[in-house]
């Protein structure tokens, strides 16, 4: 780790000042992820701009127009039990506490979490080449062990997999990020935020620098009666999705009026396929139609020496998390999936 000052900002325009002062200052909130990044040597930075005392990106406001408005600097565990949250976004709530342990959760924010670096493995070794580390290197993951990696939107460049499971709702969700510089502020469409590898692996998101999230903003439809988010891993306890999945639906009956179906695990980014959501509009809740669904969700998907079961594994992960939609109550505590 190198060396590095530290200040603090009670105002967004001092927070945005010293940030600029250097391209390599950055904003320090929970820290949960640029900490182990600045240890690992990964990041350096000149100053680190610690922007908690800001006093208004902390708590969850209703919009006038029925919208929910998360602040950035609030934790991912007061997100996840804010009773809103809980009764309006469930998915959201799903999603959030089957991500890290309670430790982190109860540190890392909201804002943080769109930022987090991936977790190859490639990556935090210093001692071998990763494109997103040092772009032009190479990238180690293709001809190595490639387990964990992305099956879909990938390049030579980079097969590497964005980790956030809170992140895969807010794609089902149709989320906007709130976004803040010293020019003015602007908002992203959730899908418009992350980004694919390409010949730019090293670009996570779309987010310039000196730019800082100040808050994400539910759309008023929250899928509270059908949803579910199911995440498959080596373990049940913090661990990184093999896949995961989240499903929204809007039913009439047994008729499908909207359906909203993310992938994380899978991606350089949360993976959705409008194609394959409109697919199901209109029609029945069935097996047969969410395995169509499926198919044109993982259609391109290609597999690595290590990986190729992961389509299988998507496939099959979907079309559960679709009927366990049907039921919610099946993700109760003690409650036995749907098959």
């Amino acid at each position: 780790m190198n060396n590095f000052d530290y200040g603090a900002a009670a105002e967004l325009k001092d927070a945005f000042i010293q940030v600029n002062e250097n391209a390599a200052n950055a904003f320090l909130a929970g820290g949960t992820n640029l900490i182990d990044l600045l240890k690992y040597n990964l990041v350096k930075a000149e100053k680190l701009v610690d922007i908690n005392p800001l006093p208004d990106y902390h708590g969850i406001e209703e919009t006038s127009d029925g919208k929910v408005r998360l602040g950035a600097l609030l934790t991912n565990a007061d997100t996840a039990y804010h009773p809103l949250i809980e009764t309006n976004y469930p998915l959201l709530s799903r999603a959030i506490l089957a991500g890290a342990s309670a430790q982190i959760r109860n540190m890392a924010t909201n804002g943080g979490n769109l930022l987090q670096r991936t977790r190859c493995y490639y990556f935090y070794d210093a001692n071998v080449p990763c494109n997103k580390r040092n772009p032009g290197s190479g990238c180690s993951a293709i001809p190595g062990y490639n387990r964990t990696m992305a099956i879909l939107g990938t390049s030579e460049y980079c097969i590497a997999v964005f980790p956030s499971d809170m992140c895969v709702a807010l794609a089902a969700l149709d989320a906007t990020v709130d976004v803040s510089s010293a020019e003015g502020n602007r908002s992203i469409a959730f899908a418009d935020f992350h980004r694919l590898p390409g010949n730019t692996p090293h670009l996570d998101n779309n987010l310039q620098h000196g730019e800082l999230i100040t808050g994400i903003t539910l759309p008023k439809k929250g899928f509270e009666k059908n949803y579910s988010y199911l995440k498959l891993r080596d373990r049940n306890s913090y661990a990184f999705a093999l896949v995961s999945v989240a499903t929204a639906l809007d039913l009439d009956g047994d008729r499908i009026k909207e359906a909203r179906i993310a992938l994380g695990g899978v991606a350089h980014r949360p993976w959705r396929v409008k194609e394959a959501e409109d697919l199901l509009q209109n029609q029945t809740a069935t097996r047969e139609n969410f395995a169509a669904a499926a198919d044109l969700i993982l259609k391109g998907a290609k597999g690595f020496e290590h990986n190729s079961f992961k389509i299988e594994l998507a496939k099959r992960a979907i079309i559960r998390n679709c009927m366990m939609a049907l039921h919610p109550e099946s993700q109760m505590p003690g409650a036995q999936p749907s098959a």
